[in-house]
């Protein structure tokens, strides 16, 4: 059976926000982390046009001959990916204390505290997903949780954040599918 490609670029437009929506609630969790500042200060100063105009910089730094994308990131899809993005912060935060404890239940001699704040919050960002958004496929969890730590973590920190997914993959049921 073949999809249409309308319904091709809307998954891929629903992929590419979440993507964007995930890395933001990683910015806005690991802030939480670190500062001295409230969730609803955080939800109120996190402004993530920032975001999108450090990465055109990056991308411009990187390949500057290079034409513009041809998708450019509009200002909607920006609009969306936040909506999402404070879903999952607000849901994370709601809920830290019961993703903490499936993390330290999983994670073997490492306490919490111990982790670096951007495997600790991708861990918790990812177990949120895992446990209360069952539209999102537990596959496409774990791939973007090992994304987010290449990213933004150490050398090390794609690994780690891999072995602990995949172990509360093969230890609890989580609602919704796997691919």
């Amino acid at each position: 059976m073949t999809v249409p490609a309308e319904d091709s670029a809307n998954r891929d437009r629903a992929a590419g926000k979440r993507r964007r929506g995930r890395e933001m609630a990683l910015q806005m969790l690991y802030q939480l982390d670190m500062g001295d500042t409230t969730l609803q200060q955080v939800l109120h100063h996190f402004d993530p046009t920032d975001m999108v105009l450090a990465e055109r910089e990056v991308e411009a730094e990187e390949s500057p001959e290079s034409p513009p994308p041809a998708t450019p990131v509009s200002l909607s899809m920006v609009k969306e990916a936040h909506e999402y993005a404070r879903r999952l912060v607000e849901g994370t935060m709601e809920r830290v204390e019961q993703l903490d404890g499936m993390i330290r239940e999983q994670a073997d001699n490492w306490r919490l505290e111990r982790m670096s704040a951007v495997d600790r919050n991708v861990l918790r960002l990812a177990v949120f997903e895992l446990a209360f958004e069952p539209d999102v496929p537990k596959r496409v969890v774990l791939d973007e949780g090992i994304e987010l730590a290449k990213r933004f973590g150490s050398d090390q920190s794609s690994r780690f954040v891999n072995g602990i997914l995949d172990g509360l993959l093969r230890k609890h049921h989580f609602a919704g599918r796997m691919t």
